[in-house]
């Protein structure tokens, strides 16, 4: 009797040197059993580790290419905050990490509200990705409590605070760093108007390119269907940007940018220049107290005063550039009153026209004619 096969990955054939079937199958088996203890067993997958795990999601978000702003936050917070909590408590393996530790993780942050809110979601979604990964079965932010926000409704400038802080430009005299930069009242008062007739947030408008404005028309946006989308500017706005004068390291391509850095930095020494011009003007609330002001109430002012002058609301997201008109009501939902206000005072305006006689006129009496021979 012989035997023929494989065994151990090798193939084989010999001679069981016997006529009997019944031991020829002892032996055979005797072979497989041998082949089967020789083998090393499985090595079963270790648990992922926190850092691995890390370290692929934020390759994804880069190849998903997601905005610089957003690969800035994830950075942040998962590869500096939570690796770092992570080592300092001794969670090494996803596995490890639960609904308790997710808790504890959580009340580290001393963020306000709405960054603890944002914080969740990204750790949500990596998790999420975990589980798409085949990592973890579940995800341990299930069950976090939602975080609850009372957002202050964001404030807009009126007319005549706009006007203010255009004055305070004249008064502006930078700073030794602003001065390297490039930053001065002319060129920080072209960026304030800039931002309150388009619309665009303070990053836009400090890297808009020279090219999209076309004669006093500011291109914003590229729309999915491939419709450009454009808004026009006061003539002195675009004459502004126009005759702008140049800054210590001018770029033929940017208004307001010298190309070189990140565009993080270069909005940073903006911001503070906003905040010495904001300082300048000294706004007030109407209780006398300073009033907290900051450059994306530029943009804010764009939208209300749109709001206010009867355009469409879906007119105005699309200026904004918002994905839905949802996003549009849900952020400019504090002027409401603003707007209802405006169509009180229409309606008062409209009371002499119904019927021809206001509600707070004195009822008529029973009409009467007289006939006048001519």
């Amino acid at each position: 009797m012989w035997v023929e096969g494989t065994t151990n990955g090798t193939y084989l054939r010999r001679s069981m040197k016997t006529a009997s079937w019944e031991r020829a199958t002892v032996l055979a088996r005797v072979i497989e059993d041998s082949d089967n203890a020789s083998k090393t067993p499985e090595r079963k997958d270790e648990p992922v580790t926190i850092v691995k795990a890390v370290t692929e999601y934020l390759a994804d978000a880069k190849a998903r290419e997601l905005a610089d702003a957003t690969l800035y936050k994830l950075e942040t917070q998962l590869r500096k905050q939570f690796l770092g909590w992570c080592k300092a408590e001794g969670y090494k393996f996803l596995t490890e990490f639960d609904l308790r530790a997710a808790q504890s993780f959580r009340a580290s942050w001393t963020d306000g509200g709405l960054a603890k809110k944002k914080k969740q979601e990204r750790l949500t979604g990596f998790f999420w990705f975990c589980i798409r990964a085949g990592w973890l079965t579940a995800n341990p932010t299930d069950r976090l409590g939602r975080i609850s926000v009372t957002q202050a409704p964001t404030d807009y400038f009126t007319r005549g605070e706009y006007e203010k802080l255009l004055d305070a430009t004249y008064l502006y005299r930078e700073g030794r760093g602003e001065t390297i930069g490039g930053i001065n009242g002319t060129r920080i008062r072209a960026l304030i108007m800039l931002m309150r007739w388009s619309g665009l947030r303070i990053r836009d408008a400090v890297t808009l390119e020279k090219t999209r404005l076309i004669n006093d028309n500011l291109l914003l946006y590229q729309a999915k269907t491939g419709t450009p989308v454009y808004v026009p500017l006061p003539p002195q706005v675009a004459e502004a940007l126009r005759t702008l004068p140049d800054g210590v390291k001018p770029n033929p391509r940017y208004f307001f940018w010298s190309g070189n850095g990140l565009p993080k930095s270069a909005v940073a020494d903006w911001q503070r220049s906003f905040r010495r011009v904001f300082k300048l003007a000294g706004l007030e609330k109407p209780d006398g107290s300073a009033k907290r002001c900051f450059p994306h109430m530029l943009r804010d002012t764009f939208a209300v005063e749109m709001l206010l002058a009867g355009v469409p609301i879906d007119q105005v997201s699309m200026l904004l550039g918002h994905a839905s008109v949802k996003i549009t009501e849900k952020h400019y939902s504090p002027w409401v009153k603003a707007r209802q206000d405006q169509l009180a005072a229409s309606v008062r305006n409209a009371w002499g026209f119904l019927g021809g006689t206001s509600p707070l006129s004195p009822k008529r009496g029973k009409t009467k004619l007289v006939l006048i021979q001519a």
